[in-house]
């Protein structure tokens, strides 16, 4: 009774016919792909080579990574720009060019160098001096307390001014205690600790093939504000906040319960807004000493209390 249906299924299979073997042609063996770097797929393979390599300068090591090189042409294109015919990355490296002058030109971070060469039959091996170093920025508060790396940016400036007395922006945004490479020469340096105007400027003179470390010293300190019915209570929500100095000129406002601020030593006017009463007191900033403020909404006067809290840290002293 089981096997029946197998039987019959099998029955309806009509017969197929034999399929005759296929005989392939002799196909002789092949290469998966074509190689680039064959000198039969590279029309320049057979030009001389130039081997270029770098140092920061005369007497250092050869730089081993971290280079770009880009090869150009020397004479400008229709739209008035050099057109770039080869281009390379990390350290020593090489290209095959044919007979003719190029311009060519590594970088190294921020440091960069550019020569004319001249190729001829012969291969040819240059080594570009940078004439280059490093700085390496950093910030602490008066008297050599940390400042939390992420409330900290620096920029580069040029040293030289304009005709309008601006220097240029050479590169902004730079985290501390990264290594920036750059040409041989004196640079203006802007540190900002939080938003404010906690703002330092500096010079520093970069030296071939050296590592100039500059950690500046910001005279300031953060407060934390909040408005208060009476002392250590909880702070209102929806409280608009405004510090001016002293001569009128606002520095900084927020809007809500606590108000986070670094401010640059000194004398200030704080404002505080809830619904519509206004509290205004004087306060001073002490460099590196950082507090709580409160100030208390009082009828007819406004009082405030300070908390000290620790040079690095958020939470207040006992």
């Amino acid at each position: 009774m089981l096997v029946a249906p197998c039987a019959w299924a099998q029955s309806l299979a009509p017969d197929l016919p034999s399929v005759p073997a296929v005989e392939l042609p002799n196909i002789p063996a092949l290469k998966e792909y074509a190689n680039p770097k064959a000198p039969g797929n590279n029309p320049l393979a057979n030009e001389p080579e130039l081997v270029l390599s770098a140092k920061l300068s005369e007497d250092g090591e050869t730089i081993g990574r971290g280079l770009v090189w880009r090869v150009f042409s020397p004479e400008p294109g229709g739209d008035g720009k050099l057109a770039l015919l080869a281009t390379a990355k990390g350290g020593t490296t090489s290209f095959n060019l044919a007979p003719g002058s190029y311009l060519v030109h590594v970088a190294f971070g921020r440091a960069g160098a550019t020569k004319r060469i001249t190729m001829t039959r012969a291969k040819r091996t240059e080594t570009m001096i940078l004439d280059a170093g490093g700085v390496k920025l950093n910030a602490v508060l008066s008297g050599g307390a940390r400042i939390p790396p992420d409330q900290l940016r620096f920029s580069i400036y040029e040293n030289n001014e304009d005709a309008s007395g601006e220097r240029a922006l050479i590169i902004p945004d730079v985290k501390p205690d990264t290594v920036v490479r750059l040409n041989t020469g004196t640079y203006q340096i802007v540190s900002n600790y939080g938003t404010a105007n906690a703002v330092i400027r500096a010079d520093i003179r970069v030296e071939a093939g050296k590592i100039t470390e500059a950690n500046v010293e910001h005279r300031a300190a953060q407060l934390t504000l909040k408005l208060v019915r009476e002392a250590g209570g909880e702070a209102l929500a929806d409280t608009a906040w405004s510090v001016l100095t002293t001569s009128g000129d606002i520095v900084r406002e927020s809007v809500g319960a606590f108000a986070s601020i670094v401010l640059a030593e000194g004398e200030y006017i704080i404002i505080a807004k809830n619904k519509d009463r206004i509290y205004q007191r004087d306060f001073k900033v002490v460099a590196g000493h950082n507090q709580d403020v409160e100030v208390v909404a009082t009828e007819g006067a406004s009082a405030a209390t300070t908390t000290d809290q620790p040079a690095g840290g958020d939470e207040p002293l006992d």
